[in-house]
């Protein structure tokens, strides 16, 4: 593991910025000479950890409220989100998105990480949200995205308390590191790139800090 590179990621399943940043991620890792030699490790962000259920709402109509925008300004910002994704083979639709909280998405894709599944899980989960419409807060949603995946004994997660600990402590740590946003991708442990900036600066990032390995 000498020459391994690792990429710590903190994101939100529900998140679009984390989902283009994890496709403009892949897509550097691809293009960068030393790509077979980088690890991702995924960790959990809440952007809204307050305990609650699904919202009547729509998701325009929420964003638009949190932020003091009108959900015609909040819709077109989707339709340009929603083509950046199309840019990189996504299908999203944000008129079907139902916002939740993702406590216990994170817990899922904590149990799959401890299978080595976590990347395919956070991928379905994202998928599931953006394209289509899941409510990845539903206990019986995450069963069956989790038996897509392969990950095994996501069931018995939600009569206990297991992994909640763990999402806290990956949370408390990005405040520690002064992480308030997401996407947040700390290369070799020395440098940041905050949200999704594109492919190239990834990439950018990605070969300076290989060269400063051998500085």
């Amino acid at each position: 593991m000498a020459n391994t590179l690792f990429v710590d990621l903190w994101s939100d399943v529900v998140c679009p910025f984390c989902a283009l940043g994890r496709v403009q991620l892949d897509s550097a890792i691809a293009s960068f000479e030393h790509g077979e030699d980088v690890v991702v490790r995924l960790h959990a962000f809440e952007l809204d950890p307050r305990p609650h259920g699904p919202s009547e709402l729509s998701l325009e109509e929420l964003v638009a409220q949190k932020y003091g925008r009108s959900v015609e300004e909040i819709r077109a910002h989707h339709r340009s989100l929603e083509a950046q994704a199309a840019s990189f083979g996504l299908s999203w639709n944000f008129d079907n998105a139902r916002p939740s909280n993702t406590l216990d998405a994170h817990r899922l894709t904590t149990l799959a990480k401890t299978q080595g599944l976590e990347y395919n899980m956070s991928e379905r989960l994202f998928r599931a949200y953006f394209e289509e419409g899941l409510l990845v807060s539903d206990h019986g949603v995450l069963n069956v995205l989790a038996d897509e995946v392969g990950v095994e004994g996501a069931s018995t997660l939600w009569s206990s308390d297991v992994f909640i600990a763990e999402v806290r402590a990956e949370e408390a740590n990005a405040t520690e590191l002064g992480l308030s946003g997401v996407p947040a991708f700390v290369i070799d442990e020395k440098f940041l790139v905050s949200g999704a900036q594109g492919v190239e600066t990834l990439r950018s990032v990605l070969d300076r800090a290989w060269a400063r390995r051998g500085a």
